[in-house]
């Protein structure tokens, strides 16, 4: 069974349904042969979308070395505003996520970064990070170089990283050609302006579509994220769902879930565990829940 595929929004490229995020890749300690071929593993499956950022550490430079001699195999999504140089993000940061910046000079230096460590000649979508405010970018004319990114031919689209309460009027701005929003059955507060982005034409890319798989919370991750994923264990684990699993895992159960958006165009899931991606890839290959299924969660959730 083949991964799913769909229209980006006004991008008009095709991308799988199921991309892959690259947070997990974070640290220089990983081997650099696992990781290898994690990622062509990845590219072998058929998923055609990876997502990474300077704020996660390595994960540029083991992208750039793993598959960079496949780069026509895919579309590649990176952000910008977030801090540049070595070591930076290698580790979560210990009091909520790290103070960005969006001036012209942080932007051009965050992309021309990107195209060193990832080994390409231009990213196809760079991506605001951390929804900073239509004010935001406006004080620091941020787009206006992202602009010049593309005319230059080093970007492709613009995006952005988008939530509430700002992404409406990041929607609204209408220069945006893909917003990345969370999204899970357990973090639904973005349902509906995922509706919104996809009518204003833009692509929709789902980050958080597994919740993290519920996991137990990591000692080696600030106690804010930890929180965080407490807060969504819990709620999953109260929610009655044993009627609706039948031969499913939960965490399959939350991948469906999520593909079974009908404005969603790809959700990207990450993981530095081979046999994760795999299962990543068997539950998107069955396409979203039945409506049934579906609408009961939806009502459960």
């Amino acid at each position: 069974m083949s991964l799913p595929t769909t229209t980006l929004g006004r991008t008009g490229e095709q991308v799988t349904k199921l991309g892959y995020g690259a947070m997990e890749l974070r640290s220089r300690r990983l081997d650099p042969g696992a990781v290898d071929a994690l990622l062509n593993s990845v590219l072998d499956a058929g998923i055609n979308l990876i997502d990474t950022s300077p704020d996660y550490g390595a994960s540029e430079e083991h992208v750039g070395r793993a598959i960079s001699h496949r780069r026509g195999e895919y579309f590649l999504a990176s952000k910008c505003g977030c801090p540049v140089g070595d070591g930076v993000g290698e580790t979560p940061p210990t009091n909520g996520p790290r103070e960005h910046t969006f001036t012209r000079e942080n932007i051009r230096a965050a992309v021309e970064q990107s195209l060193r460590r990832l080994r390409t000649d231009h990213v196809d979508l760079v991506q605001f990070h951390i929804s900073p405010s239509p004010e935001v970018l406006a004080e620091h004319d941020a787009v206006a170089e992202l602009l010049s990114l593309r005319d230059e031919g080093k970007i492709r689209f613009l995006g952005i990283s988008g939530t509430l309460p700002h992404l409406p009027a990041q929607i609204a701005m209408g220069v945006f050609d893909a917003f990345q929003i969370p999204y899970s059955a357990v973090e639904r507060e973005h349902e509906e302006a995922i509706t919104s982005a996809a009518l204003a034409g833009g692509g929709t890319i789902i980050r958080g579509g597994v919740a993290r798989g519920m996991p137990e919370p990591r000692p080696d991750y600030p106690e804010w994220y930890q929180q965080m994923m407490r807060e969504r264990k819990e709620r999953f684990e109260q929610t009655e769902l044993d009627d609706l699993l039948g031969d499913m895992s939960p965490m399959e159960l939350m991948l469906r879930f999520t593909l079974s958006h009908p404005d969603l165009h790809t959700t990207i899931v990450g993981t530095k565990n081979p046999d994760h991606l795999a299962a990543n890839v068997a539950a998107a290959s069955k396409g979203p829940l039945p409506a049934d299924v579906y609408e009961l969660a939806k009502q459960r959730f």
